[in-house]
């Protein structure tokens, strides 16, 4: 079977893109599907490769059942529009941060997370790094939606 592979991005992979990455598996494994998804996340940036997930991102998502413990910051490469499917920004900045660096010809893979969002209107993840434990819960409110509109469409009713 061939693997879907997705790539969550947000500038310094250790909020949103993180937190993406785990809801995303998540949601995979529930559905049984985990042998069809490749799932990975990156960051714009090079803030913090190598580190692990925010401590606030880590508490907001481990009661909600998500552990982000294993997962460390990389940056995005330019192997990556080779190698995934789908590449996911978690807003415009980022969306052209990825489109400056990649081919014309893989621009159709790199979208907006949010874009498969079933319940919000939003159209981009906001950064909860400056912000308080409630910016932290609305980034889970926006992920934990699109990851299951993302799923749906990508698996095409198998589940």
């Amino acid at each position: 079977m061939t693997k879907t592979k997705v790539l969550f991005v947000c500038m310094g992979n250790i909020c949103r893109s993180p937190t993406a990455e785990g809801v995303f598996r998540h949601v995979v494994e529930r559905a049984g599907l985990t042998d069809a998804f490749h799932i990975d996340s990156a960051g714009t940036h090079d803030y913090h490769v190598g580190k692990e997930p925010d401590r606030r991102t880590q508490q907001a998502a481990i009661k909600r059942g998500y552990d982000l413990s294993a997962l460390r910051g990389r940056q995005v490469s330019r192997q990556d529009f080779e190698h995934f499917d789908l590449i996911l920004a978690m807003d415009r900045d980022n969306l052209a941060n990825l489109h400056r660096l990649c081919g014309p010809e893989q621009r159709g893979k790199v979208k907006l997370f949010l874009e498969y969002s079933r319940n919000f209107d939003d159209k981009e993840v906001p950064d909860p790094y400056y912000g308080g434990a409630q910016g932290f819960e609305r980034v889970l409110d926006l992920v934990e939606d699109a990851a299951q509109g993302l799923l749906e469409e990508l698996s095409g009713g198998r589940r």
